[in-house]
């Protein structure tokens, strides 16, 4: 039986049926919805509004309906709306009419924000921990390249010589805000609604604080309007996971760029690998480019379900029933993704003599800039010096480092014999050692750092408490 519809002369149309019941996606919910329900059960036990026996049968009832679902043998009826009207109408069944009795003082507003929040909640430990596992990767494949040399990018055009472990650890760093993000959302979410009823809260004397500490909540609701239509916590989920993906993108583009032979500063294993139905010598980086299109529907769900929150009036609105399937779509998704970029990671070649062929002496340009500055020379007036000398390289076919002292000097007498030094691309990132440099020394105090970040923040729930 519905748990509506005594005010309707006629049984709904099946083709708003097919539009209106969600239990298509929120049977999802089952075990969340069951846990919500036995914390309630034991409430209005407290309150008095049913008896202890019949507590114990509505509670003994639920649990099998549990046992049921995770069996997978929990038999779906035509008229199941919701999943909270299957997980009713299957209690009833097997406890009888005091199965009726549970959903006194509680709306399907307040239930199904107590489901959602604790699936989410759960949601967010889940990807927390992927994302740990990514970061263990990244550092100890990083920990292997602290004296590899690379060429470091702007505008994707050579820029200066870095470490590929520095390379690395820059995408550590982006997971440590995502994890912090997962941690804040976490606190936000662990709110609990119960009790709130359909909006304007119940008249029973049901302890609100013994339900959300039952569930796991860190806090309450304080006003029932928002509590049944509040789902910023949803909003929050989508928004971490499409800016995570987001820097799932930006590594999967680099290792793009580096894995093609052009580059061949990385080599992808064959595991994670594809090939091309025609073309025998392909070697796709295929994970990595879906990485990057499914970033592009993560962001689109999160634009799409904050303009269906734009426009709402107050409380509850059935527009509401948009957030499950969104939440769960970028959930899947970046739970099927997270574990093939980590596998990705820690098999991952790094080709260390192909990046070193790529160090051309442009890349100490700002170098010889410095040398100046060392010297005495105004930042910007060495900056045009060796523009100058870069401008002369190239009009007389010479790399920088082949420029004789006589033509720098033609440039500025600031030059001197000592100006060879500079041509030294393990001198010049060793240069770099302040905190967060590039420096093979400053790397590794980074690397420490990342690990003493990582102890103090084991996981979302931890971090949050």
């Amino acid at each position: 039986m519905a748990l509506w519809g005594g005010r309707f002369s006629e049984p709904t149309d099946d083709h708003l049926k097919a539009l209106n019941d969600s239990i298509g996606f929120d049977k999802r919910l089952y075990k969340e919805d069951i846990t919500g329900s036995i914390a309630y059960a034991h409430a209005i036990a407290n309150a008095g509004i049913i008896s202890p026996e019949e507590c114990l049968a509505i509670v003994d009832g639920l649990k099998n309906v549990l046992a049921e679902f995770e069996a997978g043998t929990f038999d779906l009826k035509p008229g199941d709306e919701d999943i909270h009207t299957a997980v009713e109408r299957r209690l009833t069944e097997l406890v009888g009419s005091i199965g009726g009795k549970l959903h006194t003082g509680r709306s399907r507003n307040d239930q199904i924000a107590t489901d959602f929040r604790l699936w989410v909640m759960s949601a967010l430990k889940q990807i927390d921990t992927l994302l740990a596992d990514l970061q263990v990767a990244l550092v100890e494949k990083a920990d292997q390249h602290t004296d590899t040399l690379m060429p470091g990018y702007t505008h994707l055009q050579p820029a200066q010589p870095i470490v590929a472990a520095h390379w690395l650890m820059s995408f550590f760093w982006m997971l440590t805000r995502d994890r912090e993000r997962l941690s804040d959302a976490y606190r936000r979410v662990s709110i609990s609604p119960l009790g709130s009823g359909p909006l304007a809260g119940i008249p029973f004397n049901v302890d609100r604080e013994f339900l959300a500490a039952e569930l796991g909540f860190v806090g309450l609701s304080q006003n029932s309007l928002d509590a049944v239509s509040d789902r910023d916590f949803v909003a929050e989920l989508l928004f971490v996971i499409a800016l995570t993906a987001t820097h799932l993108s930006r590594l999967a583009e680099d290792v793009i760029i580096y894995s093609n032979p052009l580059f061949g500063y990385i080599t992808l294993n064959d595991r994670y690998s594809t090939g091309s139905s025609i073309m025998p010598q392909k070697r796709n980086a295929d994970p990595m480019e879906l990485t990057r299109g499914k970033t592009g529907r993560l962001i689109g769900t999160l634009s799409g379900f904050l303009a269906t929150l734009k426009g709402l009036p107050s409380t509850y609105n059935k527009d509401l029933q948009e957030d499950k399937e969104a939440a769960f779509d970028s959930f899947d998704t970046i739970m099927l993704l997270l574990p093939v970029v980590t596998a990705i990671v820690k098999t991952l070649q790094l080709n260390p003599e192909k990046m070193k062929l790529a160090l051309g002496d442009d890349l100490l340009a700002t170098d010889l800039a410095e040398y100046l500055v060392r010297k005495g020379m105004p930042f910007r007036s060495a900056h045009h010096v060796v523009g100058q000398a870069v401008q002369l390289a190239n009009h007389t076919s010479v790399s920088l480092s082949e420029l004789s002292l006589e033509a720098l000097r033609g440039l500025s007498e600031m030059f001197e014999a000592d100006v060879a030094a500079v041509f030294d691309f393990a001198a010049s990132v060793a240069r770099r050692e302040a905190i967060g440099g590039t420096a093979p020394l400053a790397v590794r105090k980074q690397i420490a750092a990342a690990r003493r970040w990582f102890e103090l923040h084991p996981d979302v729930h931890h971090a949050q408490s």
